[in-house]
């Protein structure tokens, strides 16, 4: 397998393990690359959750989500607010949850997740999660990310091994400061 960054990587992640009818979350759709492969991973029978704050986040990933048979519900809220508006049905059976934190490329980079927001919703995905569903979170390393970064690692370090796996895979070769993915597999 190649991963040549870590939206590849998480990409290969999200492929091995949503299949066709799961219930799965993008917690930061950005410019929806994440949410259609999503959409088209659980097919027709299954359910996407899609959660930004800015407006324009939105409209983009509606333009990827063309021809896509998915039922795809895009919500313009913080991710924070998961636990809120995932339904109570899908509540304890999301196969899959992915954050990209930062800012929206190309957007504003004065807007971006920050730490409390992305601590709560990272547990409030814990919660939605199905026994054998994953957790993928991709952390940058400017300035709010790096806090963001490390906030992430210590809370997923105290994260019972009786109940999840955490990784963290870092791509040391590449220019300047690239990102850190960290990979939470829940155990059955």
């Amino acid at each position: 397998m190649i991963y040549e960054n870590a939206v590849t990587f998480v990409h290969r992640v999200l492929r091995d393990v949503i299949v066709p009818g799961s219930v799965v979350i993008d917690a930061t759709i950005g410019n929806g690359w994440d949410t259609a492969l999503m959409a088209r991973l659980v097919g027709a029978e299954g359910m996407v959750y899609g959660f930004d704050i800015q407006p324009i986040a939105l409209e983009v990933t509606k333009t990827r989500l063309t021809n896509v048979a998915a039922q795809v519900r895009l919500m313009l809220t913080g991710h924070e607010e998961m636990l809120q508006m995932v339904e109570k049905e899908h509540q304890g059976k999301v196969k899959a949850v992915t954050f990209n934190l930062g800012y929206l490329p190309g957007g504003d980079r004065d807007i971006t997740t920050q730490v409390e927001t992305t601590k709560r919703a990272i547990e409030q995905a814990r919660r939605l999660l199905a026994p054998d569903g994953v957790i993928t979170i991709v952390c940058y390393r400017h300035a709010e990310g790096q806090r963001e970064l490390d906030s992430v690692r210590a809370q997923l370090s105290e994260w019972s091994q009786e109940f999840n796996t955490c990784t963290e895979t870092i791509f040391l070769n590449q220019a300047g400061n690239p990102p850190v993915v960290f990979v939470v597999i829940a155990k059955v």
